[in-house]
């Protein structure tokens, strides 16, 4: 993208007042790019951005606007299922833009990937540019980005971690998003992928039955690579579960002989870091540091 291009803000999800965003208007602003506020940003409806028919409307005119470079989303939470199936990518194939979010926009991405073949940016959304964020290296990786400059992301060793290194094209989101698109078209083909997951505020118990359900339907048996990344505020019922959530992880997925690498930064915590779904990385998971490399 270059000086001058158009990032549309819509809510394809949950609802997220309008002055939450004021300070990512204003940082786009100030990188160069004229804004384009969408129908959702500050509209209502119970939980949601708007009814279904109304967050599918402001999100397909996003889409369809030709003027338009880049979409980003104000906040996940949850309803893009709800209309992922009645989206018409026809025009966003002719005039195509990057689809920027996390979390909820897991279900955008993972359709984007599987059914129109389009990267998009796994990345920070209009909520992390509040409080002294838009200045963080993990906003400022969204800038590089959408700038067109190369992923190169280095983290500190695990000792969960697997040696190794792995090439292939970078896919995933959200651990929950994930399972729960299994069975669908939008479901994941992870075969010769490198596979990155996070998830925030689940039931301890619930990760170890998502993890069981990824291996039973066999997204985790041909992987190149596997990133896990921040796993934030898990909750445990009254009953211990009786282990930490890394070493639910650990247990599930030793069995595998591919690089692995844990704790990499990318969450819903302040640790996110741009990540270009779709595009071929290299993995090296080394014992002094992790890095991940966007190649081409």
């Amino acid at each position: 993208m270059k000086k001058g291009d158009r990032i549309g803000i819509v809510c394809p999800a949950g609802y997220m007042p309008k002055k939450n965003a004021a300070t990512c208007i204003e940082t786009l602003q100030n990188w160069g790019y004229n804004v384009v506020i969408g129908q959702t940003l500050g509209s209502q409806f119970h939980y949601f951005s708007g009814t279904d028919e109304q967050r599918l409307a402001d999100l397909q005119a996003m889409l369809d606007d030709a003027t338009i470079q880049a979409i980003l989303c104000g906040r996940g939470g949850y309803g893009l299922s709800r209309i992922i199936d009645q989206l018409n990518f026809t025009k966003f194939k002719q005039h195509p833009k990057w689809l920027i979010g996390f979390s909820d926009i897991t279900v955008l991405h993972s359709h984007l990937y599987q059914q129109i073949k389009f990267a998009s940016l796994h990345a920070p959304m209009a909520a992390a540019f509040n409080n002294g964020g838009a200045s963080n290296v993990y906003v400022q990786s969204l800038k590089k980005a959408l700038k067109g400059d190369l992923a190169n992301y280095t983290c500190a060793p695990h000792n969960f971690n697997t040696i190794g290194k792995a090439t292939g094209e970078l896919i995933g989101g959200n651990l929950s998003l994930i399972a729960h698109l299994i069975g669908t078209k939008s479901s994941l083909k992870t075969a010769g992928k490198i596979l990155f997951i996070e998830d925030v505020g689940e039931y301890l118990y619930n990760i170890d039955r998502m993890f069981i359900q990824l291996k039973r339907a066999g997204l985790l048996n041909n992987l190149t690579g596997l990133i896990i990344g921040g796993f934030t505020e898990m909750k445990d019922t009254v009953t211990p579960f009786g282990t930490d959530v890394l070493s639910i992880i650990k247990a599930h997925i030793q069995e595998y002989n591919y690089p692995i690498c844990f704790d990499f930064p990318v969450s819903h915590a302040t640790e996110n870091y741009a990540l270009k779904i779709g595009m071929v990385h290299q993995l090296t998971v080394a014992k002094n540091k992790t890095s991940l490399k966007e190649i081409r």
